[in-house]
């Protein structure tokens, strides 16, 4: 039976058409994955499923009753409940404020905190949900997060959850834990929907997957009747390569080009870099992996001129950089793909062609004696736009007004344009569809090749691997593993991540058994 059904939607803003009369259905207590590439219309579909938005036409029918969803709060009514890419929740309350906002258990007129705490013990129970009901939402880690909203969501007694690319921050681990979780609930009766990019994640957790392509319905396919290839070709209308092609090996005499050498950081008491150290010659890649919170935001902060170190240095063409800033790395050209392109890469209320050149804004390609060239400007948009296959409907539109991974299609084409001699490039694929991946990862091999140090540091294992010359694994602010990429494989990289290396092994037993465990369980 059907669970929900929505009948020729369409969505129109300005002149692009995010959706055009798409049929999409999911049965209820399934797992339903929704694939397509960046500005296919995914979100925008699911938004007017939870009532963030109204479809221009069609109509969306629950349990075979047509409803009309104008608000969050209508679709909660129906028992619908989304969990957005970026999450919302109020960092300074705790786990059960968060959870029970809105829907208080009341004793007389005063919040019974005691008997919400009860029930949000009782709710993670059940759903093997595990999370301190008084802990600060501050302190959790991303995947206890992500914990928190569907606990919010089940709180709310929903039938229908949606999650928008639910594992774009997780760890491998923590995307097993979330599996567990949502085999849970398909076992409780519960209907999902999965908004994702990860091919492999979508063959292993989804009983169906609906593709879409430049907001048209392609086809819904039968999960374990598929491939990898096949959805890709569906999602992109043509073959994607997986494997990286091309890359040269790095000279044997290739220069340093970028050098860190004992860097240290102290902030309000914590130590969070600890005499960490890493060279990056020309024409290679150093990838770094590890759980995200280990030291790697300071130590692209500390590389880039964002923030400064409290012992170490930074060193370019084998020359210190006294005191760095942004403008001076970027001045002895140094390019930098932010890991958080809202906070760091983007200025969401202006334009395109303004974000496609913040920070260069003072130099010479784009400006003379002061005054933006706003022709040279056009072109180097136009070019980015075009290179990057970016859907925009204007260059003068917001960046505000684009998809999550046309944005970050942006801030790289930004980046790269600028022919660095070293790249910082952080999470660069978070949140881009697979073609755009296959593009990204083409460029930096480009670059690579071009003789280019590029020091990718990404929380996808497989990107680290398969773009890599040397991987290090960052842990507790410090690089506890190097090698070739054939050294490593996921498994022994998720123990490295997670602090069990041969010089703690005492230490760190707990830890690696537990990893064990998990894994044997998978």
């Amino acid at each position: 039976m059907d669970f929900v059904q929505m009948r020729g939607i369409t969505k129109i803003f300005g002149k692009v058409v995010a959706n055009d009369r798409v049929d999409f259905s999911v049965k209820k207590g399934e797992i339903h994955s929704l694939l397509g590439e960046n500005g296919a219309g995914k979100t925008t579909l699911m938004r007017m499923l939870y009532g963030m938005s109204v479809p221009d036409e069609g109509s969306i029918i629950l349990n075979g009753s047509p409803v009309t969803l104008k608000s969050p709060s209508s679709a909660i009514e129906q028992g619908i409940s989304m969990v957005h890419q970026h999450f919302m929740l109020a960092d300074p309350m705790t786990v059960t404020e968060n959870i029970v906002l809105g829907y208080e258990p009341r004793k007389g007129p005063f919040f019974d905190r005691k008997k919400a705490e009860q029930q949000v013990a009782e709710l993670s129970a059940r759903y093997g949900l595990q999370i301190d009901p008084k802990a600060t939402v501050g302190d959790l880690s991303v995947g206890n997060k992500q914990r928190v909203e569907i606990l919010k969501a089940l709180y709310r007694k929903c039938d229908l959850l949606i999650l928008d690319e639910p594992t774009a921050v997780l760890t491998p681990l923590e995307v097993k834990d979330l599996f567990a979780v949502l085999r849970s609930l398909k076992e409780d009766g519960k209907t999902i929907i999965i908004i994702t990019h990860k091919l492999k994640e979508i063959l292993e957790i989804s009983d169906r997957v609906t593709i879409l392509r430049a907001g048209k319905l392609i086809t819904t396919k039968n999960t374990a009747e598929t491939d990898a290839a096949e959805l890709a070709r569906l999602m992109v209308g043509r073959q994607v390569q997986f494997e990286v092609q091309g890359a040269k090996p790095v000279a044997a005499d290739a220069p340093v080009l970028l050098e860190v050498k004992d860097a240290e950081l102290r902030r309000r008491g914590m130590q969070l870099l600890s005499g960490l150290s890493l060279q990056v010659h020309a024409g290679e890649i150093f990838g770094i992996c590890g759980v995200e919170g280990n030291g790697q935001t300071e130590l692209i902060e500390a590389i880039t001129g964002i923030g400064q170190l409290s012992a170490g240095q930074v060193l370019l063409n084998g020359q210190p950089v006294h005191k760095p800033t942004p403008t001076k790395m970027a001045d002895r050209g140094l390019a930098h793909i932010p890991e958080d392109r809202g906070l760091r890469g983007l200025v969401a209320d202006f334009s395109i062609r303004d974000n496609s050149i913040l920070g260069y804004q003072r130099s010479r390609r784009f400006s003379r004696r002061g005054v933006l060239d706003k022709k040279a400007i056009e072109m180097h948009t136009r070019q980015i736009v075009s290179d990057y296959r970016v859907k925009v409907g204007s260059i003068d539109d917001t960046a505000a007004s684009l998809s999550g991974g046309n944005q970050q299609k942006v801030v790289i084409g930004r980046a790269l344009s600028q022919d660095p001699d070293v790249i910082i490039a952080a999470q660069p694929t978070r949140g881009v569809d697979i073609g755009a991946i296959e593009y990204i990862h083409q460029k930096l091999i480009e670059m690579k090749n071009a003789g280019k140090a590029i020091l990718l540091i990404s929380a996808e294992l497989d990107e680290v691997l398969g773009l890599s010359d040397q991987v290090g694994v960052l842990y507790r602010g410090r690089i506890v593993a190097t090698g070739a990429p054939a050294d490593f494989d996921e498994q022994t990289l998720g123990l490295l991540m997670t602090g069990y290396h041969k010089d703690t092994e005492k230490e760190e037993r707990p830890c690696l058994e537990t990893l064990h465990s998990a894994f044997a369980k998978s």
